[in-house]
């Protein structure tokens, strides 16, 4: 049963190898796939120098699309998902994150920041389900048609087709774990742009599915 990493990133060249690095040196992990998702910084470089596997896409097509390709391009039964601009990764976080579906008792993990920063352990204490940390077994992903066209939307997707199908899930708590926000790395206004931006795709892909309804998969 592998285990295939799959780390979407745009313009993430100061922290995508930390996060690559922690995560081959992982035993449960057995391939790390980087998508470069039309970065035009060194994000391939520093991915592919820290041991990541680099495909690297011509332009941006938006998270959602590129962790599609990353799960297109791979076999392994299970998906790690993780953020390339994660601060404090650590072996022990990627440990947790996939011992829940490893050893059988969820099929879907979710990753939830705490004691890291104030403004990201409370955008995740209001809206979990927007965690871009998980592990998640193929299968599920495969019920799901429209990952590519979601987007932003892909973690409400995920979490959405949980709830509906009775899908087994876990709550991982990641102490001490925390990222750049786009208000950070865009400046204020583009941050902030960015941000609504994200916010208008989630709730596109939620009225969406309430229009159209997912069909009933195998969960």
């Amino acid at each position: 049963m592998g285990v295939a990493a799959v780390i979407p990133a745009y313009n993430e060249e100061k922290t995508v190898a930390d996060v690559v690095r922690v995560v081959v040196a992982s035993p449960l992990v057995n391939r790390v796939l980087v998508v470069s998702d039309g970065s035009v910084d060194n994000t391939a470089t520093m991915a592919r120098a820290a041991g990541a596997e680099v495909i690297e896409l011509p332009e941006n097509r938006g998270k959602g699309a590129a962790l599609k390709v990353g799960i297109d391009s791979s076999t392994e039964e299970i998906l790690l998902f993780l953020d390339a601009d994660l601060i404090g990764l650590t072996e022990t976080h990627v440990s947790a994150l996939l011992e829940p579906v490893l050893n059988g008792s969820a099929q879907m993990s979710i990753g939830i920041f705490t004691q890291g920063r104030i403004a990201t352990d409370l955008a995740q204490a209001v809206a979990p389900y927007l965690s871009g940390q998980r592990a998640v077994r193929r299968t599920l992903l495969e019920n799901i048609s429209d990952l590519e066209m979601t987007r932003f939307g892909v973690e409400v997707a995920l979490t959405q087709y949980s709830r509906k199908f009775g899908v087994r899930s876990a709550e991982v708590v990641l102490p001490d774990l925390t990222h750049h926000m786009k208000e950070e790395k865009l400046g204020v206004w583009k941050g902030l742009t960015a941000r609504f931006k994200m916010y208008w795709e989630i709730a596109a892909y939620l009225t969406e599915e309430l229009v159209n309804p997912p069909r009933q998969g195998r969960g």
